[in-house]
Formats: structure tokens, C-alpha cells, sequence
């Protein structure tokens, strides 16, 4: 089974923590100094950043049960992007502001669309064999 520590993994990990210190560092500022122009807008890219934070430590096997962690974590950021993307596409004056998935995260050149692709390839790759 191959891991996260080395190679194509390394990079993945390596990316879900730079989106999770983005997306976390953003809505932190965005809450302290405007949270009453977007409140829904900050609040989900603070959902964002944790669930970034959530599939980093899985994705990294941290933790007591690392891949249930990544999968659900991975998962919800699918979601999560693709309802956030397509309410934004569909209605874009529903948020007065960007979130780190609005328009599929076309502000982070759309990796956070295709970052949970990649995320839930990898754990089904990755997955254990049993015979």
C-alpha cells in the first residue's frame, strides 16, 4: 500500500496544507475585521479551512483512524465545492463576497475543485487490499 510519505502523496498532503492555512488564515481576517459585510461567505470559507485542516491530518495519517478522517474530510470538500460553485454560478449576488469555493474556486485557479478529485483517488488508490 503506498503512503503519504513519500513521493505523490508528500505533494498532496503538502497542498491540502497550504489551502488549509489559506482558506483558515483568510476567514480569520475576514471574521475579525468585516464578519458583518459576508457572514455566510466567511463563516464557509472558515468551514473550508477546517475541513482543509480535517483531510490534511488524514491524509497525512495523523491521528487514531487517519483514512476515516481523509474520506470524510475529502468528501464534504467535494460537496461543499460543487454546491458552493454552483449556487455562486447560478446566483452570484447570494454571497457579497468570495469563499474559497465560490465559482469552484476559480480565486485559487479552480484547485479546490479538482484538489478533492485528486484527494479521493488517492485514498482509493492507496486503500487497503484484502483478499
Amino acid at each position: 500500500m503506498s503512503s503519504t510519505r513519500t513521493g505523490a502523496g508528500r505533494v498532496l498532503v503538502a497542498v491540502y496544507g497550504v489551502f488549509a492555512l489559506a482558506a483558515t488564515a483568510r476567514s480569520v481576517v475576514q471574521l475579525v475585521t468585516k464578519a458583518d459585510e459576508a457572514p455566510l461567505a466567511y463563516a464557509l470559507s472558515a468551514v473550508a479551512g477546517l475541513v482543509y485542516i480535517a483531510a490534511t491530518l488524514g491524509l497525512a495519517e495523523v491521528g487514531p483512524a487517519p483514512r476515516r478522517l481523509a474520506w470524510a474530510a475529502v468528501g464534504f470538500e467535494l460537496v461543499g465545492v460543487l454546491t458552493v460553485g454552483t449556487l455562486t454560478v447560478l446566483d452570484p449576488e447570494l454571497f457579497p463576497d468570495q469563499t474559497v469555493w465560490s465559482s469552484y474556486g476559480a480565486g485559487y485557479g479552480w484547485l479546490p475543485l479538482v484538489l478533492p478529485f485528486a484527494g479521493l483517488w488517492w485514498l482509493w488508490h492507496t486503500r487497503p487490499v484484502t483478499r
